[in-house]
């Protein structure tokens, strides 16, 4: 275990500890997660970035129930960036951060237990193995001796801790596994200072870019000295944050850019709107009707960046009875966080202070290091809350271009995007498109399938086909190919990246399946499970068959599958993304002629659950992003140009798109917990085609369903 590191020297927030008797006197450093007060008071580090998901609530309460101290006396830091003291890597992304950290923030409680248990046995000339812990009293198995955490703590802070530890039996967990408020809720409601758009440096100037309109050019001059004369502009530059050696997460379709410094944000919002700029083209712009078209020339021409193929497919579709072929495509979707991007950076000739909201803290101190030349020790970057990611934050440049900014200034800055700056500027989902066939013999069972997705890539990841996931190894003649055309746009991950689309369309295409092979749908699911059960099809698939079919019986249990009311038209799905499986049922009805989502049940198979309220909650939140992206939202291109710049003309979801009810429910587990803050998105968009086709009977192809309504395919 790594024991203390020199930034915990300072504090713990005043915030954090508003209206205790208790306030301490002084503070011990247990170890790097840890620090304990003569009083008793535990502060606890949480080493991830804070996006929504609830992860600085969660994980200090991984640790908190191993070090055996009570909640009640527990208060919660952000931890800053120092991925060797939290021996864990510290980002918000592909909903790995408790998955990723549960071993390390077990160990870490475990540690300073065994660190205050040891000081106690020494203190009182025992065995360690004669006394027994509980919120945080040690106390003698056999004596009447007890001593609490605070007045051993400083006795305990050079105690060696062995390689090895024993951690609790899951059955013993008195905090993981309960219900716990968010321990910044009264200061996030109250409106307390937390988010990098609150962060203030005396001394500090405001500063805004200006990018080209169109994705493919590069900007050559501006009226700077125009600019430079307006009233609280203070400094006015163009910036350039191309560097060698580029972090995947760096990559930006405009880097160069105009910069403009001064006093306020309307000040600079003005002198935005002034800016007259020259500008180059580099590469060719692309409209929406060209990207769509290459697509449709990509199923056949495209990149395959990853295939899987089972069987013969194309003779299985030769000899079936019927041959149902579907073509499903989504629309490019902006990120929309509530928070605009925004960093603060102070660049020196030495040193580089970077604080904001970001999902990649050590991404942009890499990436800051490279840019400005300086040794990465001398770069760091303090992470404060951010007011929504879903991807968008896992890129750096904004952090980029303020170190550039600060850079040339020569003072301290923070950066503001304007709404259209965020919109505009990139990055965004990709559109995609997938075609998917199914064969069925003359007994209506399934003996072909197969999916061809293609989307644009500006060099990352990308494609709405996952081959070893489901159906992969419960049909006979199975393919699927993923593949990728190029484009200049910058495109990064949206919630549940790829999977909120390869879910939709999936689970989409099995409601036809199943209508065409006379079947219910959750039933034609559970055959081909047990097919995977008894005899899987080709090689290894990522999914577990029995947890697959176990999230899909408990919400057919859970809703009344099959005994739905008069005027309730139902919808299911189910997926299995980030490690996690989960299966949804959503019940529709029609007022004065439009569909309303009356209730969703969700059923969630995450391994162990560490806190239960928010674990509802994000799934929840799931939910209702997902429903609320799929009905509305759709970006659009000409000649390069974003066409939707602001909620003016971007639509984003409503509350009238939420459902009424959500019910959640989790299964028992022991397993280590998997990922949970993106998996309840992707079923919410095919359960809710499914109960609109039942609803209205229309089938629905194209996301946002309000933009495309297509009558059934052919």
């Amino acid at each position: 275990m790594m024991i203390g590191f020199s930034w915990l020297a300072g504090p713990t927030s005043a915030a954090a500890l508003e209206g205790r008797p208790d306030v301490p006197e002084e503070w011990f450093d247990i170890n790097g997660y840890i620090r304990i007060s003569n009083k008793g008071i535990v502060t606890i580090f949480s080493p991830n970035p804070e996006i929504g998901q609830n992860v600085m609530t969660s994980m200090p309460m991984i640790v908190a129930d191993e070090l055996d101290v009570s909640w009640e006396n527990v208060v919660v830091e952000q931890g800053m960036l120092d991925e060797d003291a939290f021996n864990n890597p510290q980002f918000a992304g592909g909903s790995l951060s408790i998955m990723l950290a549960w071993n390390a923030l077990r160990m870490a409680g475990a540690a300073g237990k065994y660190m205050l248990t040891q000081a106690a046995a020494r203190e009182w000339g025992v065995s360690a193995a004669d006394l027994v812990v509980s919120e945080g009293v040690i106390r003698e198995k056999n004596g009447s001796r007890s001593i609490g955490y605070g007045e051993i703590a400083s006795k305990a802070v050079d105690i060696e801790v062995p390689a090895e530890l024993t951690l609790k039996d899951p059955k013993d967990f008195t905090i993981i596994g309960t219900a716990k408020k968010n321990v910044r809720g009264k200061q996030i409601v109250t409106g307390q200072p937390q988010f990098g758009l609150d962060f203030q440096r005396e001394g500090m100037k405001l500063a805004m870019i200006h990018h080209p309109p169109a994705f493919g050019q590069r900007v050559i001059d501006f009226n700077v000295d125009e600019i430079k004369a307006m009233p609280g502009v203070t400094d006015a530059f163009m910036i350039d944050t191309s560097h060698p050696n580029p972090s995947l997460y760096a990559v930006n379709a405009f880097n160069n850019l105009v910069a403009i410094v001064g006093d306020s944000t309307w000040q600079l919002v003005k002198a935005k709107k002034a800016i007259k700029a020259r500008y180059e083209t580099v590469s060719a712009p692309e409209s929406t009707e060209m990207i769509n078209q290459r697509m449709l020339e990509g199923l056949t021409t495209g990149k395959v960046v990853e295939e899987r193929f089972d069987g013969d497919a194309e003779a299985a579709f030769a000899l079936a009875d019927k041959v149902i072929e579907r073509t499903y495509t989504a629309a490019f979707l902006p990120h929309n966080c509530l928070e605009p991007l925004n960093f603060f950076a102070h660049v020196t000739n030495d040193a580089a202070e970077l604080v904001g909201p970001t999902q990649t803290p050590k991404e942009l101190e890499k990436a800051v290091s490279s840019m400005l030349g300086l040794p990465v020790e001398n770069v760091t970057v303090e992470m404060t809350r951010i007011g929504g990611g879903f991807g968008r934050r896992l890129l750096t440049f904004y952090g980029l271009e303020a170190a550039a900014i600060s850079e040339k200034a020569g003072l301290p800055i923070k950066l503001i995007y304007s709404r259209e700056d965020d919109t505009t500027q990139g990055s965004y989902r990709s559109p995609y498109l997938s075609t998917y066939k199914a064969g069925l013999d003359a007994d209506n069972q399934l003996i072909a399938f197969a999916v061809k997705g293609v989307a644009p890539s500006d060099g990352r990841p990308t494609g709405g086909v996952f081959p070893n996931r489901f159906p992969a190894g419960a049909v006979d003649n199975y393919s699927a190919e993923k593949m990728h055309i190029d484009s200049n746009i910058t495109m990064c991950a949206w919630r549940a990246p790829r999977s909120h689309f390869a879910a939709a369309a999936e689970q989409s295409f099995l409601d036809e399946v199943a209508e065409a092979a006379g079947k219910d749908p959750i039933e034609m699911r559970l055959e081909l499970f047990e097919r995977v059960k008894r005899n899987p099809v080709g090689a290894e698939h990522e999914y577990d068959a029995d947890r697959y079919a176990g999230v899909l019986k408990l919400v057919k249990e859970k809703s009344g599958w099959g005994s739905e009311k008069p005027g309730v038209h139902r919808g299911v799905s189910a997926y299995f993304c980030h490690n996690t499986y989960a299966a949804q049922v959503l019940d529709i009805v029609m007022e004065e002629g439009k569909p309303v989502v009356d209730k969703v049940w969700c059923a969630v198979d995450c391994g162990i659950v560490v806190n239960y309220e928010g674990a509802r909650n994000v799934i929840e939140g799931g939910i209702v992003d997902g429903i609320g992206h799929a009905m509305v939202g759709e970006l659009t291109f000409e000649s390069g140009i974003p066409k939707q710049e602001n909620f003016d003309t971007f639509q984003i979801p409503r509350h009238t798109l939420a459902p009424r009810e959500i019910e959640v429910f989790f299964v028992e587990s022991e397993i280590a917990p998997t990922g949970l803050g993106e998996p309840g998105l992707p079923p919410a968009v095919g359960a809710l085609a499914n109960a609109l086709y039942k609803a209205t009977g229309v089938r629905h192809y194209h996301t946002p369903f309000s933009t495309k309504p297509q009558d059934q395919q052919s």
